[in-house]
C-alpha cells in the first residue's frame, strides 16, 4: 500500500530579479518519512524551504499539505495546520527559563497543567530536562537549537522541518540527536536540512538533492552515495 502524501510541490519556482533561485521543483514527502534535503551552498534549499513554510511567496507552482493547496497561506496559518519549522516557530526568549520557552509554544494547543506536563516531556525528548530552570540565553548555541526542537515537538506537528539542527552540537549530542530523529517517525514526518553527511546518511529514509535550484537526484542514502552526478556536484566537494 502506497504511503499517504503529506506534502507536495508541483512546478515550484522562485525568481529574484532574474535569478532563478528555485526552478520547477516537483517534490513529494510521504507521511511517516524522514526526508533529508541536501545540496551545495546556493543550491536553493533555503528558498525552497521558505516557500514550504510560507515565509517566501512562490513565483509560480503550488505547495499542497494533506492534499490542500496552501501556496498562498501565511506562515502562521501553516503552523496551525500542523507544520512546525525550527527557525520559524519562534526564536528563543533569551531572558526566560528554558521551561517557559517551551510552555509558550505548548499554549498554542494546550491549557492548564497539561502545558507543563507536555513541556517537560518535550525537554526530556531532546535531553534538556535537567536545564528546565536555566535561563535560555545562558544555554550554549547547540543547546539553544535543541530547545527550538523541543518548542516544535510540544506542538505535536504533522510535519517537523529541522534546519541545520546539529550545528553547534558536540559529537555525543549528535549521536543522541540521530536517535531522537529516528524515534520521531512514529508520531511525525520530518524534513531535515543538514550539511552533516553522517547525520543525513544515518537518519534519512530518502534524500532529495538540490543543485542550481533544481532537483538533481532523489533516492535512498545508498543510491545518493553511489550517484555520480551528486558526487560531482556535492559529495565530492566535501
Amino acid at each position: 500500500m502506497a504511503a499517504v502524501s503529506l506534502l507536495e510541490t508541483r512546478g515550484l519556482s522562485k525568481h529574484f530579479a532574474g535569478l532563478r533561485a528555485v526552478e520547477g521543483v516537483d517534490f513529494t514527502l510521504p507521511e511517516g518519512e524522514v526526508r533529508a534535503l541536501i545540496g551545495p551552498n546556493g543550491a536553493g534549499k533555503t528558498t525552497f524551504v521558505g516557500m514550504l513554510c510560507g515565509r517566501i511567496a512562490p513565483s509560480s507552482g503550488t505547495v499542497a499539505f494533506e492534499g490542500r493547496d496552501i501556496s498562498h497561506l501565511p506562515a502562521h496559518r501553516r503552523i496551525g495546520l500542523g507544520m512546525a519549522y525550527t527557525f520559524q516557530i519562534t526564536s528563543i526568549f533569551a531572558r526566560l527559563p528554558v521551561l517557559e520557552n517551551v510552555a509558550l509554544a505548548a499554549r498554542r494547543r494546550l491549557k492548564g497543567a497539561a502545558v507543563t506536563r507536555a513541556s517537560l516531556a518535550a525537554l526530556e525528548r531532546v535531553g534538556l530536562a535537567d536545564r528546565a530552570d536555566q535561563i535560555a540565553g545562558d544555554l550554549s548555541y547547540g543547546h539553544q537549537r535543541l530547545l527550538e526542537i523541543a518548542m516544535g515537538l510540544v506542538q505535536a506537528p504533522r510535519l517537523l522541518i529541522l534546519d541545520e539542527p546539529t550545528q553547534g552540537l558536540a559529537d555525543s549530542e549528535i549521536a543522541d540527536f540521530k536517535a531522537l530523529v529516528r524515534g520521531l517517525v512514529v508520531e511525525t514526518t520530518v524534513l531535515l536540512i543538514e550539511h552533516n553527511m553522517n547525520v543525513v546518511m544515518e537518519t534519512a529514509d530518502r534524500i532529495t538533492v538540490l543543485n542550481f535550484g533544481e532537483v538533481l537526484a532523489e533516492g535512498t542514502p545508498a543510491e545518493i552515495r553511489a550517484n555520480g552526478a551528486v558526487q560531482a556536484a556535492y559529495l565530492g566537494t566535501g
